[in-house]
């Protein structure tokens, strides 16, 4: 199973996020962050250690209004999907609320499958732009930037197009096997000069750039007939 997406509530309805936060969480799909204020959420935010996937944003808070809050940290760079939750649904609320920033706005009260729903028709929006962000163990994985980095050393390793399609695709495997021939084409595309050597090839250099221990590989794990990723590997 892929790892779970953290998405941050922001509602002041105490009742409601609650709810939200069980619904998302259920599955397993989803971690639940809470917040019942513009300012806690900009303090979550703000935390250098914490991302969240997504964002939850209801439009009366208690300090201010979420669009403002939208308008702000798309100013301040933060891209992810950031869906509008209101009671008001009329036509200059809705462009109101897209104007901000927010990438989807629904309206109260909220049918938790179709809420899920956008959630992750957005992400799935999220993941194949510029601005995606994955978490594999230790690591963040930008595959825009071709990098991964390692907050807790402070390094950052680059790789090529190939070892950022291999890691990109085995991500989206959610940690089930990938056999080799379907790796090699969803990276190097159909093209009968490439074996399946030279897949192991970049897996081998891959796993000397990202794995601890390159002898005995913890993140990039060969199974019966491919290779899968553990994301939860420490």
């Amino acid at each position: 199973m892929a790892q779970s997406r953290p998405i941050l509530i922001v509602e002041d309805d105490a009742a409601l996020r609650a709810t939200l936060a069980e619904q998302l969480t259920s599955e397993g799909e989803f971690l639940a962050e809470e917040a019942e204020s513009a300012a806690e959420a900009e303090a979550k935010l703000g935390d250098g250690s914490a991302r969240f996937d997504a964002i939850l944003l209801d439009v009366g808070l208690p300090d201010g209004d979420g669009r403002d809050l939208c308008a702000k940290l798309r100013r301040e760079g933060k891209n992810m999907p950031v869906i509008m939750l209101t009671g008001a649904n009329g036509e200059s609320d809705v462009v109101h609320g897209l104007d901000s920033g927010a990438n989807d706005y629904i309206a109260k009260p909220v049918s938790v499958p179709e809420l899920l729903a956008r959630v992750r028709a957005q992400l799935r929006t999220y993941d194949e732009s510029v601005d995606a962000v994955f978490s594999i163990g230790p690591y963040v994985f930008r595959p825009s930037a071709k990098l991964v980095h390692e907050p807790g050393r402070n390094r950052k390793i680059r790789l090529t197009s190939k070892e950022t399609g291999i890691l990109k695709f085995l991500f989206r495997a959610g940690g089930q096997t990938t056999p080799r021939e379907q790796l090699l084409h969803e990276v190097w595309g159909y093209n009968s000069g490439v074996t399946t050597h030279t897949l192991e090839t970049h897996i081998y250099r891959l796993r000397q750039k990202i794995e601890p221990d390159p002898n005995t590989p913890a993140l990039l794990v060969t199974t019966k007939g491919g290779y899968k990723l553990n994301v939860t590997a420490a």
